[in-house]
């Protein structure tokens, strides 16, 4: 009966609960149920300031040192989780339903979980689960699915607040591999990047993205409350690349890295400052690294052709501070699907569209200079935490690299196995099989790691509260 009711909800543009419950407050936070006090949430993709960095400190730099806390099988779907108020909430998909899970962040346990019917099927073979990490927000917990579902629970007990059908409602065309841009909360507004079409560019072959014209919704704002839209922007189509949201001046920012280029908005509003183009020839590249935002300054990349620019940005405009030679073959950086880390006036990443050509790269951020690079670690996602980087390659090997922009200062690896298998790196029960292509994440001392078909939580800082 349940998921009958949810597949009802699917024609519906906007649902608002008419319980009393969601006559909600922002003031309303659930109670914490965590026992570690020291260090912070992680509630959102890339962290608390959408950065990829943590402010937590006194990490245990020897990595065999980092203890399995817990882990968990999990089902289709390429994002890592979020974690406030002491859960662990988790999206995946297992045969033709999208899962939310709950669990306690620091014992794994089942607390709830939520579902809806899917049926994508991807276009080039890919697995068909969430590419987006759930949103929390005080009592509220946001998914927007591979699908072009979003939804909003309960936090505390995974109530259905409000679901809207963003492919139905806004004539969305499939992109090559789904939906997976991370919405973002703005004040009283859900932003999401959902880039609609009219109706005759629905009729367009499969993935002929060139046969496909925009209808004016690159980004959607809706009522974080009720799922209600509130205004849409912009004549683009949708990309990888997450939403990002940043202070400037005295003012606050939006911007999209959408298909064609970035998208410069007042995120309160939705009034456009500028469209700067950026994006490869191919039809089959994608912009799916998020702008990575400094002062007034915001950085760009992609992996299929133009590379990267990084622009000094003003209400209404903006400048180039440097750019990729469009006409060689070197760029400064080539991001895929992970967002480079600026720390210290430096940019740390991979940089590499395939495997083979992946390296791990530094570059000083107002010149676009190479400062080193480390081939042969596969493509690998960051974690920023302490002055190191907690690295994660796609083939499943965690590495501590210090934070250094003269040269890569390989701390130590290891590869996580099932506990009690003592073979070594080449033990035949990995713990996190490939792809592994989320960045890990850290929240009240706990890193969490996962794999195509397990999520693992490690202890990276030690509770100095409990006896040891």
């Amino acid at each position: 009966m349940a998921m009958k009711r949810i597949e009802l909800m699917w024609m519906t543009l906007a649902l608002a609960c008419v319980s009393a419950r969601s006559a909600f407050t922002d003031e309303i936070r659930p109670a914490t149920i965590g026992e570690r006090t020291a260090g912070d949430d992680w509630p959102q993709f890339l962290g608390p300031r959408r950065d990829g960095k943590s402010l937590e400190t006194g990490i245990q730099t020897d990595i065999a040192r980092w203890k399995i806390v817990w882990s968990r099988s999990v089902g289709e779907g390429y994002s890592i989780g979020s974690v406030a108020w002491g859960r662990y909430y988790h999206a995946d998909r297992d045969g033709d339903a999208c899962r939310l899970h709950c669990w306690n962040a620091e014992t794994g346990t089942p607390l709830w979980s939520a579902r809806y019917d899917s049926t994508y099927v991807d276009l080039y073979g890919y697995d068909g689960g969430p590419r987006c990490s759930p949103l929390i927000d005080g009592d509220r917990v946001y998914l927007l699915g591979v699908e072009g579902m979003l939804h909003c629970w309960s936090a505390v007990d995974g109530a259905l607040r409000w679901a809207v059908d963003t492919q139905r409602a806004f004539g969305v065309v499939p992109n090559f591999f789904g939906v997976g841009s991370n919405p973002v909360i703005e004040g009283d507004l859900l932003l999401v990047m959902v880039g609609g079409s009219p109706p005759e560019s629905r009729d367009a072959p499969e993935g002929r993205l060139d046969r496909v014209v925009p209808n004016g919704s690159a980004i959607v704002a809706f009522d974080k409350r009720t799922g209600a839209r509130r205004w849409s922007i912009g004549d683009d189509l949708a990309s990888y690349a997450s939403l990002q949201v940043a202070s400037i001046g005295d003012r606050r920012w939006g911007f999209a890295f959408a298909r064609s280029g970035l998208l410069a908005f007042d995120p309160r509003s939705g009034a456009v400052d500028f469209r700067f183009p950026w994006r490869s020839r191919l039809l089959e590249s994608v912009n799916a690294s998020t702008p990575v935002v400094s002062g007034d300054e915001v950085f760009l990349s992609e992996t299929y052709g133009p590379g990267s620019a990084l622009l000094r940005v003003a209400p209404g405009k903006c400048d180039v501070v440097w750019r990729d030679d469009p006409r060689s073959r070197a760029k400064a950086f080539l991001a895929h699907w992970n967002t480079p880390i600026l720390h210290n006036g430096f940019l740390y990443g991979c940089s590499g569209r395939h495997t083979h050509e992946a390296e791990l790269k530094c570059i000083e951020w107002k010149t676009g200079k190479p400062r080193w690079s480390e081939p042969g670690l596969t493509r690998t996602s960051l974690l920023y935490v302490d002055g190191h980087f907690v690295c994660l390659g796609e083939d499943g090997v965690l590495r501590l690299v210090r934070a250094e922009p003269d040269r890569c200062s390989m701390i130590g690896e290891r590869r996580l196995v099932e506990p009690g298998d003592d073979a070594g790196p080449f033990a035949s029960r990995p713990l996190l099989r490939p792809p592994c292509w989320a960045a890990p994440i850290l929240s009240h001392g706990l890193l969490v790691v996962r794999g195509r078909d397990r999520v693992v939580c490690l202890e990276l800082i030690p509770d100095a509260t409990r006896p040891r």
